[in-house]
């Protein structure tokens, strides 16, 4: 979400008897924006308000503890799990959520580059929004520039896969949403991405299989109607495999 909150007076901000999140929530649905897993709601939480928030998760989850029959007061071990995962999961893994996007420095192409460019394989981190499990592993970027592109640097592809990949949902959406982000940015010709990750809903719990991973790939521009362009790319993406 690119889109800054209203300004229009929070009726429910003075109101201590109401959860944040709720009023998070009512102002989300004011603005007519949507709140999937995989959306980022950072315009719609105030300066200060994201301790709060952990610390009414930190409340929730102790009493999703309490409700699985874990004594956290007794049990050392158990005794900090509500305020660990509540930090884990505003700050950490689902920062992508919670946090504004990257600062992302664009410069001209003076140089009028028109070639393959390949970033990866960049490590990634996510987690299935079916069961909060995690899905760890690799993406690559094909880019083909043309003389109007805003090239970035390499660090940024990283910073801008972090962002999108840190949310729960599922592989085949965050490869879109990412391709969608660096299209907007970028303007190129031509736009490829590939992840390749293993998936611990299926490797942990169901059939637990530990040898399976996923592969998806979304081609946009050149890399969508060049076979060519698309043969060259997958196969320089094969000569890194291990």
């Amino acid at each position: 979400m690119t889109n800054p909150r209203p300004s229009a007076p929070d009726p429910l901000r003075e109101d201590p008897g109401i959860p944040l999140s709720q009023r998070i929530r009512e102002r989300l649905l004011a603005a007519r924006e949507r709140f999937h897993a995989n959306d980022n709601i950072a315009a719609y939480i105030e300066p200060g308000e994201l301790p709060l928030l952990q610390a009414e998760v930190e409340e929730r989850m102790l009493e999703v503890l309490r409700s699985m029959v874990i004594d956290t007061e007794s049990d050392h071990n158990t005794r900090e799990t509500a305020r660990r995962v509540a930090k884990m999961y505003l700050r950490e893994v689902f920062a992508g959520r919670y946090s504004p996007m990257p600062a992302v420095t664009e410069f001209p192409n003076v140089e009028r580059l028109n070639e393959l460019m390949i970033v990866g394989p960049l490590k990634v981190r996510s987690a299935c929004s079916h069961h909060l499990c995690p899905i760890m592993g690799r993406l690559w970027f094909g880019v083909l520039p043309n003389e109007h592109s805003n090239l970035i640097g390499l660090s940024k592809y990283a910073r801008l896969a972090d962002w999108v990949m840190s949310r729960p949902q599922i592989q085949e959406e965050a490869v879109v949403r990412l391709a969608d982000l660096v299209q907007q940015r970028v303007q190129p010709d031509g736009l490829a991405i590939v992840m390749e990750a293993d998936h611990f809903c299926m490797h942990w719990r169901g059939v637990k299989d530990t040898d399976s991973r996923m592969t998806n790939s979304v081609m946009r521009g050149a890399f969508l109607k060049d076979a060519s362009l698309r043969r060259e790319f997958l196969a320089l993406l094969r000569r890194e495999q291990p």
